[in-house]
């Protein structure tokens, strides 16, 4: 099983380092941190599509100007997974699964990209994008992005405990290194995604936190960051009691989980080095499950 971290999609809000923390510029850069798993015996999968080929040709018709303008949405074909699928030298019938975090405009905008492969996704999450009540579901859910897939798969929460996570599922066609953890509270069909890869578990936390030091044992979190999160929270007390239970795991020698969240360019990077082998030639680089 080989893993690859793509950046599907750029945000570049107004406000720099208020909010990712490292912009010098007038402007931020928030990522879309999507994988490629290539596996043995199953194709391609894909965790979350970011934004897809139609979102670019089409932004007005498939995303809400909202969120196209507060979070200034850098759309271009190259940052789509189809086209570094192809760039990977892979065709889009490779992929043949798609794992969903959720169903987010920034999370599901490449679904119609790959019409052959198998969406999966928590039944919970399926069932509030479908009604879409109230004004920020309205414009974080867009059907348009998703209303021609045709093979899904959904999920309930029940199955095995994971490192202290409840309900932990395995998947319908794919193999049992790829297993979906419900973290609800952003949305409350929300999950992350965890692989179990040779040198020790990947969990994809999804939007379950936004920023890398909110993992570390004193957190923290940008402003701009801290305040998106808030305004797309389902349920608070959950959000916070997971991102909890996250960090703990996070600052657990003896977990070997690395996480990650889908919105931080620093784990991004750092993942995407670690990946192809890079070695850091400078001494304030360390790869490890934190993020500097």
């Amino acid at each position: 099983m080989r893993i690859h971290h793509l950046n599907c999609g750029c945000m570049c809000p107004v406000g720099g380092r208020f909010w990712d923390g490292v912009s010098r510029g007038i402007t931020g850069q928030l990522v879309c941190h999507c994988l490629l798993v290539e596996t043995d015996r199953n194709g391609l999968v894909l965790v979350d599509t970011g934004f897809g080929s139609r979102d670019v040709e089409d932004p007005y018709g498939r995303i809400s100007p909202l969120f196209l303008h507060v979070n200034r949405i850098r759309l271009e074909h190259r940052y789509t997974a189809l086209e570094q699928v192809k760039s990977l030298g892979f065709s889009p019938r490779d992929v043949r699964h798609i794992v969903l975090t959720h169903l987010d405009f920034d999370h599901a905008g490449g679904l119609e990209d790959f019409p052959g492969a198998t969406v999966h996704v928590l039944r919970a999450e399926a069932e509030e994008a479908e009604v879409r009540q109230g004004f920020i579901h309205q414009r974080r859910y867009r059907p348009e992005q998703w209303d021609e897939v045709r093979d899904w798969r959904f999920y309930d929460p029940s199955g095995e405990s994971w490192f202290g996570f409840s309900f932990v599922r395995d998947l319908e066609g794919l193999p049992p290194e790829i297993l979906m953890v419900p973290l609800p509270g952003h949305t409350m069909g929300h999950a992350g995604i965890a692989i179990d890869t040779p040198e020790g578990w990947l969990l994809n936390a999804g939007d379950a936190y936004f920023h890398r030091h909110e993992m570390d044992e004193e957190p923290s979190c940008t402003p701009g960051l801290l305040a998106y999160q808030r305004m797309m929270e389902e349920n608070r007390s959950m959000r916070l009691r997971n991102q909890d239970r996250l960090r703990a795991l996070a600052n657990d020698p003896s977990g070997n989980v690395r996480i990650f969240c889908s919105h931080d360019p620093v784990e991004l990077e750092a993942l995407q080095r670690l990946s192809t082998g890079w070695r850091p030639l400078r001494s304030d680089y360390v790869p490890s499950r934190h993020y500097s």
